[in-house]
C-alpha cells in the first residue's frame, strides 16, 4: 500500500519534470534559429471589406460603362431617326410641291386651250398657236398680269371669258385636240407673230386665217 501512495505522488512531479524538459529545450532550440518573419496578419473584417469594395469598384465602372453605352447606342439611334424623318419630310414636301406645279400646269395648259378653242378653234393650226402665243407674251410682257389665269381672266380682253363660255369649254373639256396641241406648242415656246400682244379679226397687222396679230 505504501509503494502504491508514494507511486501517485511521484507522478505528477515526474509529468512536471518531463514537461519542463521539453519546454526548455524548445525555448532552447528556438532562440539558436533565425527569428521567422511572420507578415503583419489581416482580419477577417478587413479582408471582407477590402472584397467588397473592390467588388463594388468594379461593378460601377461596369454599370457606367454599360451606361454610357446605351447613351451612345440612344443617341446615334435618335440621330439616325431624325435623319430619316427630315428626308422623309423633305422627300415628301418635293414630292408635294411637284404634285402642285403639275397640277398648276396642267390648269394652266387646260385653260389655255379652251381659250384656244372659243377664239381660234375654226382657224388653221398655226391660227391657234398664235392665239396661245399672244397670251404667253402678255404673261412675259410686264404690262399685263403674270400669269396666266390672270391675263385670260383680266377685265375687258378676251370675249369668251367675260361671256362665260370659256369658263363652260373649261369645265366640260369641250376643246378639241387641236387645241390641246397649240396651248402645249405655245406653251413650250412656239411663237408665230413675234412680240405681238393683240389679234382681231380686222385691223392691221400680221394675217393667219381671220385674225390680225399686231
Amino acid at each position: 500500500m505504501k509503494q502504491h501512495k508514494n507511486r501517485r505522488i511521484l507522478m505528477p512531479i515526474y509529468a512536471a519534470a518531463t514537461s519542463m524538459t521539453i519546454l526548455t529545450g524548445f525555448t532552447s532550440f528556438a532562440a539558436e534559429t533565425e527569428p521567422i518573419s511572420v507578415q503583419p496578419s489581416v482580419s477577417r473584417e478587413e479582408t471582407a471589406e477590402w472584397g467588397f469594395s473592390d467588388i463594388a469598384g468594379e461593378m460601377h465602372e461596369e454599370v457606367l460603362a454599360d451606361t454610357k453605352t446605351a447613351a451612345e447606342e440612344a443617341r446615334e439611334a435618335y440621330i439616325k431617326k431624325e435623319e430619316e424623318r427630315k428626308a422623309a419630310e423633305e422627300a415628301a414636301r418635293i414630292a408635294a410641291e411637284k404634285a402642285a406645279a403639275e397640277a398648276a400646269a396642267q390648269a394652266d395648259k387646260e385653260l389655255l386651250a379652251s381659250l384656244i378653242f372659243c377664239e381660234a378653234g375654226n382657224q388653221p393650226y398655226e391660227g391657234q398657236v398664235a392665239v396661245g402665243a399672244v397670251v404667253m407674251n402678255r404673261v412675259k410682257s410686264g404690262s399685263y398680269p403674270d400669269s396666266i389665269a390672270d391675263v385670260i381672266y383680266q377685265s375687258g380682253q378676251f370675249t369668251p371669258a367675260m361671256t362665260g363660255w370659256l369658263d363652260s369649254v373649261l369645265a366640260s373639256g369641250g376643246y378639241t385636240e387641236s387645241a390641246m396641241q397649240a396651248a402645249e406648242d405655245a406653251l413650250a415656246g412656239s411663237n408665230p407673230v413675234g412680240d405681238c400682244l393683240y389679234f382681231s379679226t380686222g385691223g392691221w397687222g400680221m394675217q393667219i386665217g381671220d385674225h390680225f396679230f399686231h
